[in-house]
């Protein structure tokens, strides 16, 4: 066989010569900042970003699961679904409608110490986010009413279901923690808490809460992005200086835990088709001088190739496709975890005595010089990856303020960072794992408790039942009757500024003599370079029953490469300060990356030894083939890849390449062989197909330059993907259920195959979707979870490919409400173009062209520009021409693009759940008997 991947045995004879150069790690970070404290205690830090006429705006509240007390556990997270209800000042679910039709995006966060609210908006929105947030601050504990606290209760029950309760490996932290930390303790309970301490949850309960912890003392709001310091200044004191200051609600101590013995325990997980491996060492509270050095051990026992763990447990043994370390801190303790997911069928005794020997030979061998500059220079590039975009700044200034005191602590946490010695890696290492006590978990597939560690005791875990009829029916209700709240400022709905002007980045574009088109655009916000290739195929080139050639091919590609085995190959990546990736999509292979903008070229020049050079290791081939199928495995415990897995059948029928998800099947894994790769890369992987994406510090000039090479020694050869047969067209309102015993929630996808990427009513229809799943305003999720309570959330839309892709609306809903969730998506669907109106008309433009002040402003979101111009053949001002197919659409043609795409007659239903208690309901649809398929569709 011949071709250009195998015409270069060696990479002298193929590319310049690469030798990586260990960036000298600079501790010059910082974000400018000013800070000052309002009258009623509240700390503010603003911080000026023009790059984009965007504004991002985070209040943290010191306020997390461990200040609640037993008997009220989860109820921190529960108070942060509540404020976003209602305020004296603001209309009822103006928060989460309003922003989206702002153009903006919102939501808040809870952890075990603090809660988290934020918002980016158009510069223009600036003024509405201030009396927004601060109005849900100061001004919303009035507005809580029963009605309203009782549907929260059910967004917040589903929440938990779709994280936990209906999730593989769900339940293993409210395991560790119960284990770890004393009854006492305030890390005992998870942030989701107890199911029935949320139901037991009273007004009066919230009225407390709210009282004793969120005065404005206890806060600090960052404000970030186009802003003018001096005025915002103004206009913060004018919103939220008349809020009331709170009682004085005081840090709590460190409180790390010593463990007198350790434990061992194990659960047979509904979910979970794999077994997995988790210990917990306890470690030390955040920002403690141990945290850094404990940061760079994690980074040093698991993760590279060279690591000690990972030789042992995944290249010596086999035993798991991959071992993680990580140490998460909080306020007041820390932990030093360690997971290993098992091969299916795997005891995890012998997993357990791999890691054992993973550590002793970190003992014996220690830290290599090399190993630990290779986890600074990593440190350093999260360091920026951390300062991405103007909310990334604003939760570091936030977090830093109310943990530390110092919005720029950022440069104090790089310089201490990088000061880690050798030593002092060894150092945290004896004090707190070598010879320690540990939580042990095996968590293992339902029926096999012969896995889990001998001797582990079984865990104690409440699992929810799920009746018919036991919850009752809940809504927003009346709107509470109260005396409102007097203030100095006039608290009504401010105007909007002047709209901002809204356009693209502006694009280079250059083909190259090898027939490779290049696409850039140049941006000094940070100093990093983010860049792909992309090479159509993927799936689509596939040789048929063998999905995930193309996927093993990206897997090989990172392996190691003519001239250097897979370990040299990483570590020159990470020397360099870089990240580069290879995976496989649908219809393309893409080696993406990012690096340090000092670092470009010596980057490049290893992308060029990864085209060029492959190394066609047989070992490594099996290796990954096994990995693969333990993947795939895993992902068969997740109700939603097994409706994905169902729904993409069905629609594109047995013969089409997509009928199987882009990994493919363990059946179509097995049989590939490494030749079958070979074959793919010989017909597939040419630059004359190809397009090349950068985004970064990094000139048009710089770019060519660095990529002569590459262009010179791969010549163009022509590349014919396989035309695939057309789907046939689904049988519409037929129902489809996969059997999920025991499922919690049952998780719903109904849609239909609707248009390629390419054709011109795409954008159409993806305007016209806006309005029904498109965000938090759509209709979906303001009837299915702000109205009924039924789920966490709501969405529907197109996928995007140039082979005809579906349009679909999906959600995850409580198991015993899955006939009533069907009948509301069904009737929405139906009876949207009818009721779409010229308010929606309005909205619509409004939400998607302010929305696109924030759509360009980091890298990863230019760079996606950019592979939607060459991968669908669009003009370089793509966005301003859709944004005038947007303005022109009338009532008319917003109707008539529903109409056409979105007829319910076509749409197929796919429910995954428990097949006992919800099938034969599902049949009361009235569109037949449910036909049963299994986790492939089959």
């Amino acid at each position: 066989m011949s071709g250009v991947w195998l015409g270069c045995a060696l990479m002298s004879a193929c590319a310049a010569d690469v030798t990586p150069i260990a960036p000298r790690p600079t501790t010059d970070f910082s974000i400018p900042f000013e800070h000052f404290t309002l009258d009623n205690g509240l700390e503010v830090v603003l911080h000026a970003d023009h790059s984009d006429p965007i504004v991002a705006v985070a209040t943290i509240m010191h306020v997390g699961s461990s200040r609640e007390r037993p008997g009220r556990t989860g109820f921190a997270h529960f108070f942060e679904h509540v404020s976003f209800n209602d305020s004296e000042n603001v209309p009822v679910g103006s928060n989460r409608k309003l922003i989206p039709e702002l153009g903006g995006t919102r939501n808040g966060g809870t952890s075990s110490d603090m809660t988290i609210y934020y918002e980016v908006v158009p510069k223009d929105a600036f003024e509405k986010i201030l009396w927004i947030d601060s109005d849900r601050l100061g001004y919303m504990i009035n507005t809580v009413t029963d009605a309203a606290l009782e549907r929260e209760k059910q967004v917040v029950k589903n929440e938990k279901r779709q994280r936990v309760d209906n999730a593989p490996y769900g339940h293993t932290q409210m395991v560790q923690r119960a284990a770890l930390y004393p009854e006492d303790h305030p890390y005992h309970w998870t942030v989701l808490g107890s199911l029935d301490d949320l139901q037991n949850a009273t007004l009066e309960d919230v009225q407390s809460f709210y009282n004793r912890l969120y005065g404005a003392n206890n806060a600090t709001l960052v404000v970030a992005g186009d802003i003018d310091i001096e005025e915002t200044k103004s206009r913060v004191q004018y919103w939220f200086g008349e809020i009331r200051r709170g009682p004085e609600a005081r840090a709590p101590y460190p409180r790390p835990v010593y463990l007198e013995a350790s434990r061992s325990l194990m659960y047979e997980d509904n979910f979970a088709t794999l077994p997995e491996l988790q210990i917990v060492f306890p470690t030390v509270e955040q920002y403690h001088e141990d945290v850094y050095a404990l940061d760079i051990l994690a980074d040093l026992l698991a993760d590279s190739k060279q690591a000690p763990l990972y030789e042992v447990v995944v290249e010596e043994r086999q035993l798991a496709p991959n071992v993680t370390v990580r140490h998460p801190v909080a306020e007041i303790a820390g932990e030093l975890v360690f997971r290993v997911r098992a091969n299916a069928g795997t005891d995890l005794d012998d997993v357990l005595a791999a890691v054992g020997e993973g550590l002793a030979r970190f003992e014996r061998e220690g830290v290599h010089p090399v190993a630990l500059e290779r986890a600074k220079v990593r440190a350093e590039r999260a360091l920026h990856d951390d300062m991405g975009s103007v909310l990334d700044k604003a939760f570091l200034l936030a977090e830093f303020n109310e943990f530390t005191g110092n919005p720029g602590y950022i440069t104090t946490s790089a310089e201490r960072t990088l000061a880690v010695t050798a030593e002092d890696v060894l150092a945290v290492y004896d004090r707190y794992v070598k010879g320690h006590t540990s939580v042990t978990t095996s968590f293992v597939p339902r029926g096999e408790p012969d896995l889990a560690v001998d001797g582990a005791e079984p865990a104690l875990v409440v699992e929810e039942e799920i009746v018919l009829g036991a919850e009752t029916e809940v809504s927003q209700g009346a709107e509470a009757d109260y005396l409102r709240t007097g203030t100095d400022a006039d608290r009504s709905e401010p105007p909007l500024g002047e709209a901002p002007l809204i356009s693209a980045p502006r694009v280079w574009q250059a083909t190259q003599a090898n027939g490779m088109t290049v696409y850039g655009i140049e941006s000094d916000e940070e100093a990093l370079v983010a860049f792909d290739l992309t090479l159509p195929g993927g799936q689509l080139g596939d040789p048929p029953g063998k999905t995930g050639v193309a996927g093993l091919l990206a897997s090989l590609m990172m392996e190691g490469t003519a001239r250097r085995n897979p370990a040299e190959l990483e570590e020159a990546i990470d020397l360099l300060g870089a990240r580069i990736n290879v995976v496989a999509g649908r219809e393309s292979i893409r080696l993406s990356g990012s690096t340090l903008a000092r670092t470009f070229e010596p980057t490049m020049a290893l992308v060029e030894e990864l085209v060029l050079a492959p190394r066609w290791d047989e070992t490594e081939f099996e290796r990954l083939q096994r990995e693969l199928d333990t993947r795939l495995r895993d992902q068969a415990g997740s109700p939603t890849a097994i409706a994905n897995n169902v729904f993409g059948r069905i629609l594109y029928g047995d013969n089409h390449a997509f009928a199987n998800p882009p990994a493919g099947t363990p059946d179509t894994v097995a049989g590939i062989e490494l030749d079958d790769l070979k074959r793919y890369a010989s017909a597939y992987v040419s630059p004359s197909a190809a397009s090349f994406h950068v985004v970064g510090a990094v000139s048009h000039e710089t770019v060519q330059q660095t990529l002569a090479g590459l262009i010179e020694r791969w010549p163009a050869k022509p590349v014919d993907i396989p035309n695939q047969p057309e789907p046939p067209r689904a049988t519409g309102q037929s129902v489809y259920f996969v059997d999920v015993p025991g499922a919690k929630q049952s998780v719903l996808q109904v849609g239909r195959l609707a248009l390629s990427a390419t054709d011109p009513d795409h954008t159409r229809l993806d305007f016209a979707n806006e309005r029904l799943g498109g965000n938090s305003s759509g209709r979906l999720f303001q009837l299915l979870r702000i109205e009924k309570g039924y789920t966490y959330g709501a969405t529907s839309g197109l996928v995007d490919t140039v082979e005809m892709g579906p349009w679909m609306a999906r959600t995850s809903v409580r198991a015993n409400v899955t006939l009533e969730s069907l009948e509301l998506v069904r009737d929405q669907i139906r009876n949207y173009a009818a009721t779409f109106t010229e308010e929606d008309v309005e909205v619509t433009k409004n939400q998607i062209i302010k929305g696109n002040t924030r759509a360009f402003e980091s890298l990863g979101a230019k760079l996606g520009l950019l592979r939607r111009m060459s991968r669908y053949g669009l003009a370089t001002d793509f966005v301003e021409r859709d944004q005038e197919t947007l303005l022109a659409m009338t009532l008319e043609d917003f109707q008539d693009v529903i109409t056409t795409y979105l007829d319910e007659s076509q749409m197929i239903y796919v429910v995954v759940g428990d097949a006992e208690t919800q099938l034969d309901r599902v049949a009361e649809l009235g569109y037949g008997e449910p036909v049963v398929r299994d986790l492939y569709g089959r």
